[in-house]
């Protein structure tokens, strides 16, 4: 009797057991998706540089700090660096120092070049430590080489910036009253008829008869013909005569287009000649 019970209470609770194994191995944990995803994602942190007893109502990031309002601007930007905007303390004193350098070491190595080719024909004989010693090799410090290259990319971004300027600037072509090529000879010489022949027919009223001298111009023409500007080289001294050059270019003005062997090379024409105001109240240039 009692063997019999005790084999069934054994196998009832070696059974019960089972099931609670069975039922605990059924259960599974799982993460919800909204924290699964969190997860995934990267946490961005973004380190700001003051802070506020206010907390924001509504943080548009997360920083290291409560900070309710900053910047300098009203625009939302943020910072592409994290390294402080800094500005040169000695921009122009700190590039003469800087190529100063350069030329120090530049003197320097060629000394030592100096030296090393001429060691061959010396033999020291007395203390060689010693002399050695007394010139010792220069060895640029890391602030040097650092403030070197930065000089080197200002100079070279220099460098850049006229390169592009000149590259921008017009074609200019300056000719006198004796141009050698013939495309512009030409050119000059009927830009020359047209003006003295506008200059006589409109000699200023008030010099008429009893007003004479002359003056230098300098008249830059575009290629539509059309005057860019009008510079004075040399006054005649009388106001009226001057005055009169200047209104006779504009009356005279738009000049014929530049030929296609001109163009080609030329942007602005520059025409430079000496004009005078003579006797019979006739205008010729020269």
């Amino acid at each position: 009797m009692n063997v019999s019970s005790n084999d069934r209470v054994l196998g009832a609770a070696l059974g019960l057991s089972i099931l609670l194994h069975a039922a605990m191995l059924s259960v599974h944990f799982k993460f919800p998706d909204p924290l699964r995803k969190a997860a995934s994602q990267p946490l961005e942190v973004v380190l700001v540089n003051a802070t506020t007893r206010e907390k924001p109502p509504k943080a548009d990031i997360l920083a290291q700090a409560n900070l309710e309002r900053g910047g300098n601007v009203d625009e939302r930007r943020r910072a592409k660096t994290p390294l402080p905007v800094i500005e040169p303390r000695r921009p122009g004193k700190d590039l003469a120092d800087a190529q100063r350098r350069v030329q120090q070491l530049e003197v320097q190595q060629q000394r030592l070049l100096a030296q090393a080719q001429d060691s061959p024909s010396r033999v020291p004989v007395e203390n060689p430590r010693a002399e050695r010693a007394e010139q010792p090799t220069p060895h640029p410090a890391g602030r040097d080489l650092a403030e070197l290259s930065l000089a080197a990319m200002r100079l070279q971004a220099q460098i850049d910036k006229q390169i592009e300027q000149y590259q921008k600037r017009p074609r200019k072509k300056f000719i006198g009253a004796s141009a050698t090529e013939y495309r512009f000879a030409q050119y000059e010489d009927e830009w020359r008829e047209k003006v003295e022949r506008v200059g006589t027919l409109n000699y200023p009223a008030e010099a008429r008869g009893r007003i004479y001298g002359n003056l230098r111009l300098s008249v830059t023409i575009r290629p539509d013909g059309k005057v860019e500007s009008i510079e004075l080289d040399r006054s005649s001294g009388l106001k009226v005569l001057d005055n009169a050059a200047f209104k006779i270019v504009r009356m005279a003005a738009p000049f014929a287009a530049f030929p296609p062997d001109i163009r080609r090379d030329t942007d602005l024409l520059v025409i430079t000649r000496t004009w005078f105001f003579g006797q019979g109240d006739t205008i010729w240039t020269e």
